[in-house]
């Protein structure tokens, strides 16, 4: 995880429609970026969804949620409209992201070890840097967790 009070590495991915999206095209806003492993898997869409239900209240505070994960942007888009997701899905295929943010770890799945993306949330203020980062984060418990850090 990477340590608070950097700079956040900068990237640029495609959204749930294909088009290419900065963490610069955020600055002057607080940035809420999670990274989840999978798209349609029960914790990630209980995370998904409840950051769907709070969404207006990140705006309110003047932040906007990037989901990321190595799904492919076909992936997000029936994903976002399936549970109507008001927010960006990033899709880090290459895995790029998800490494640079120190987040593709060895994972003990049903007694076997495999590599895979550990539940992290990071806060990035208007500055592009990073305010707050939570490791191994509650799927149901992040998005209002998140909302009280704002």
């Amino acid at each position: 995880m990477l340590e608070v009070g950097r700079k956040a590495p900068e990237f640029t991915l495609p959204n749930q429609d294909g088009e290419a999206v900065s963490l610069a095209d955020y600055r002057g806003k607080k940035v809420v970026l999670y990274f989840y492993s999978k798209d349609n898997t029960a914790g990630c869409t209980k995370q998904a969804c409840g950051f769907g239900e709070l969404y207006p209240q990140f705006t309110e505070k003047g932040a906007v949620v990037l989901g990321i994960s190595k799904d492919t942007a076909a992936s997000h888009k029936k994903f976002a409209e399936k549970y109507h997701l008001p927010f960006t899905l990033l899709s880090d295929t290459e895995l790029q992201v998800v490494q640079e943010y120190d987040v593709w770890k060895e994972k003990n799945m049903y007694g076997k070890k495999v590599m895979g993306v550990v539940r992290t949330t990071y806060l990035i203020d208007e500055n592009g840097i990073i305010e707050k980062a939570f490791g191994k984060v509650k799927a149901a418990d992040n998005p209002a967790q998140m909302l009280g850090e704002i």
